[in-house]
C-alpha cells in the first residue's frame, strides 16, 4: 500500500484533465480500508481527491450510493470527476469539521447534533432501500461475528465453544428477523467521523455523509446503535437513551424497535472487536488496540439488556475479565 502521504503517481494528469491543473494536492486522510483521500486546491476552490486503488478497491458501489442519497434529499459528496480504471475520485467538498473533532470543541452541543443525527436516519428510513443493495439479514450477522472467534479469541489465547457462541448468537437475533421492521438502507459505517457539518444546509442536510460504499439493505436499528454506540468518541448513555426514544417517538416503532437496537448493538460491537483485532494482526495497524477498551465497555453494556442472555452467558464462560479489556489497556 503507498504511503497516506503520498498521492498516486497518475493523480496530476487526472486533475489536468478534470480542470484542475496545477492543483495542489495535500494529504487528508486515510481509513482501514486501502482507500485514501486527499484535498486538491486550485486558487480559491478545493475538492477531495478520493484514491480508491484497483483491484484493492472498486469505487463504483460509493458513487451509486452518493447518487442515491443525494436524490433522497441527504448530503453525499458530489461526484466531480471518475476514472475508474485508476480508482480516482474527484469528489465536492464538504470542508474540515467532523461531528468528532466540532464535538470535541463544542461539548455543549452533543444533545442538538446527535437529535440531527437521529433525525437523518429517520429521514432515510422513510424511503424504501436502494435498489440493487445486498442483504444484510441473520446469515450476514452470523457471518461477521466469526471474526470474534477467528481473530480475538485466538490474539488473547483463547480457545473457545465456538458453535456454542453461533448457536446462543442465532439465539438472540432470529427474533430481529420476525419483527417486521426494515429494510431500510443500512449505511453500515454511520458515526462521528464519518460525518461532516456542511455550511450553509440546515435539518438532516446539514450532516455530509462519508464512507457508505458497503451499505446493504438490513434493520433500522443498526446505523442507529452504530452513531451512538461509536467506537472512537464516548457518547453518554444518557444521550442514547434520549435518541433511542427520539426514533421510536418519530417512527412508532416501539418496543421491538429496541429490542433489535441492544441485539445489533452488541453484534456490530463483537464484529468490531474481531475487525480490529484483525487490522492489527493482519494488517499491521496496531493502533486499532486502542479502541478495544471502549468496545468492550459498549459490549458489556449491551449483553446486560433484557433478550441478550444467551449471549450473554457464552461470554460468561468463554471469555472471562482477564481476557477483555486488560489485555488491550497493556497492549496499548
Amino acid at each position: 500500500m503507498a504511503s497516506p502521504m503520498t498521492p498516486p503517481a497518475h493523480a496530476p494528469d487526472f486533475l489536468a484533465a478534470s480542470g484542475w491543473t496545477g492543483a495542489e494536492i495535500l494529504p487528508l486522510a486515510g481509513d482501514a480500508s486501502f482507500r485514501r483521500y486527499f484535498r486538491v486546491v486550485e486558487g480559491n476552490r478545493s475538492a477531495v481527491l478520493m484514491d480508491a486503488p484497483p483491484p484493492h478497491e472498486d469505487p463504483r458501489p460509493f458513487i451509486a450510493v452518493a447518487e442515491w442519497l443525494s436524490s433522497v434529499g441527504l448530503s453525499a459528496p458530489q461526484i466531480l470527476a471518475r476514472d475508474l480504471d485508476k480508482g480516482l475520485l474527484l469528489l465536492g467538498d464538504f470542508g474540515d469539521w467532523r461531528l468528532r473533532e466540532f464535538l470535541d470543541d463544542d461539548p455543549k452541543r452533543e444533545q442538538e447534533l446527535y437529535e440531527v443525527a437521529t433525525d437523518v436516519l429517520v429521514h432515510l428510513h422513510q424511503h424504501t432501500p436502494m435498489p440493487g443493495l445486498k442483504p444484510h439479514g441473520i446469515e450476514q450477522w452470523l457471518d461477521e461475528l466469526a471474526l470474534f472467534t477467528d481473530w480475538y479469541c485466538p490474539a488473547v489465547g483463547l480457545n473457545v465453544d465456538a458453535e456454542g457462541y453461533r448457536a446462543a448468537w442465532r439465539k438472540v437475533l432470529e427474533p430481529v428477523t420476525r419483527d417486521g421492521l426494515g429494510p431500510v438502507t443500512v449505511l453500515r459505517d454511520y458515526h462521528a467521523e464519518n460525518i461532516m457539518l456542511v455550511e450553509g444546509r440546515g435539518g438532516v442536510a446539514h450532516f455530509g455523509l462519508l464512507d457508505f460504499q458497503d451499505a446493504l439493505a438490513g434493520h433500522p436499528a443498526y446505523d442507529l446503535a452504530s452513531v451512538l454506540e461509536d467506537a472512537r468518541r464516548d457518547v453518554p448513555p444518557a444521550i442514547e437513551r434520549a435518541m433511542i426514544d427520539r426514533y421510536i417517538a418519530a417512527t412508532g416503532h416501539g418496543e421491538p424497535f429496541e429490542q433489535a437496537y441492544w441485539a445489533l448493538a452488541a453484534q456490530r460491537n463483537t464484529r468490531i472487536l474481531g475487525v480490529f483485532t484483525r487490522l492489527w494482526k493482519r494488517d499491521n495497524k496496531p493502533g486499532y488496540r486502542r479502541f478495544q477498551p471502549r468496545m468492550w465497555g459498549l459490549l458489556e453494556r449491551d449483553l446486560a439488556q433484557p433478550g441478550l442472555e444467551p449471549v450473554h452467558d457464552w461470554f460468561e464462560v468463554n471469555v472471562t475479565p482477564e481476557h477483555r479489556r486488560e489485555p488491550w489497556q497493556q497492549a496499548a
